[in-house]
């Protein structure tokens, strides 16, 4: 089986440069999909948002991130978020191996003037224990080959104004990923499955 390392993934997304909304949205914010070395593989961090009536992607799966302040670069948005959700802090322990294309938000059936740059970061040693904030209602390290292998791929069922809709989603540990954070994920292994850099 072919497996990825952090440099093999830095290569993977040198060679595709991200893709930028055509105008920007009225707010930013930007997402973490952190990889942690694991043995001859590699994992990356999920959280689930915690229920939060005023979330609209309350308790989903989700990339650690947020929205950015005044001023704020959408990647010291990235690196600030992690350090509040769950205590990683990505400025000292890890490198940025490159970004994915920018997404504009969709929240409960609606389109929103919400833009989303994810950012793809390597850690240098073992993460180490996470610390959630109240926004982050739990934490997991997922295997990178389980979360690429399409035998993992599903359907999610979902209601959309009262129509019954299925939308594609990545089942796996108990978890359900869909939404925003699956299309940031596909994005990711698209990205991977167009590279060479994938080791024997």
């Amino acid at each position: 089986m072919s497996t990825w390392t952090l440099e093999g993934v830095r290569e993977a997304l040198r060679g595709r440069p991200p893709a930028r909304l055509r105008a920007p949205l009225p707010r930013q914010a930007s997402v973490a999909l952190i990889l942690s070395a694991a043995g001859s593989d590699l994992e990356a961090l999920f959280i689930r948002r915690a229920e939060r009536e005023d979330d609209p992607w309350s308790g989903q799966i989700a990339f650690p991130g947020g929205r950015a302040e005044p001023g704020e670069s959408p990647f010291d948005t990235a690196v600030r978020e992690t350090f509040e959700e769950v205590g990683l802090d990505l400025s000292k322990s890890a490198d940025l191996l490159g970004g994915l294309d920018e997404i504009q938000a969709v929240g409960r059936n609606r389109l929103l003037g919400l833009s989303i740059q994810p950012w793809v970061f390597g850690l240098r040693g073992p993460p180490g224990p996470l610390v959630c904030s109240d926004e982050v209602a739990s934490a997991h390290w997922l295997r990178l080959g389980d979360l690429l292998d399409p035998a993992r791929q599903a359907s999610f069922p979902y209601d959309r104004d009262g129509e019954a809709r299925t939308l594609p989603c990545i089942a796996i540990a108990g978890l359900v990923i869909w939404g925003l954070t699956y299309r940031m994920f596909a994005s990711f292994a698209d990205v991977l499955s167009h590279s060479s850099s994938r080791s024997p």
